[in-house]
């Protein structure tokens, strides 16, 4: 889908910022997932996570090595739609020997 918006010229907004604004709301409202949102914002999963810290929207883990579930499903949605694109590869190709296995 593409939707084009005629902004004034004098508007201090790229593109760039219209769509992170865009995001944060469409996530905000439930609209987008976490991985959509970064999508959108055309930023990775985790600085669009961080985005929402700075701005308390979301509350960042107690424990600063435990990963948000949100995180991780949206990694693991990710992962599946790369693997439906061919664009993964086998664990086994992978992690191959390049020196002396025991």
């Amino acid at each position: 889908m593409q939707i084009t918006i005629d902004l004034p010229d004098n508007l201090p907004l790229t593109e760039a910022d219209v769509r992170i604004e865009l995001a944060i709301v469409l996530y905000q409202q439930y609209s987008l997932s976490l991985d959509r949102g970064a999508q959108l914002a055309v930023m990775s999963v985790d600085d669009f996570y961080q985005l929402l810290i700075d701005r308390n929207i979301v509350t960042p883990p107690a424990d600063a090595d435990d990963e948000p579930a949100e995180l991780i499903l949206a990694s693991l949605r990710n992962s599946v739609q790369q693997v439906k694109e061919g664009k993964l590869h086998p664990i086994s190709e992978l992690w191959s020997c390049t020196f002396e296995c025991a």
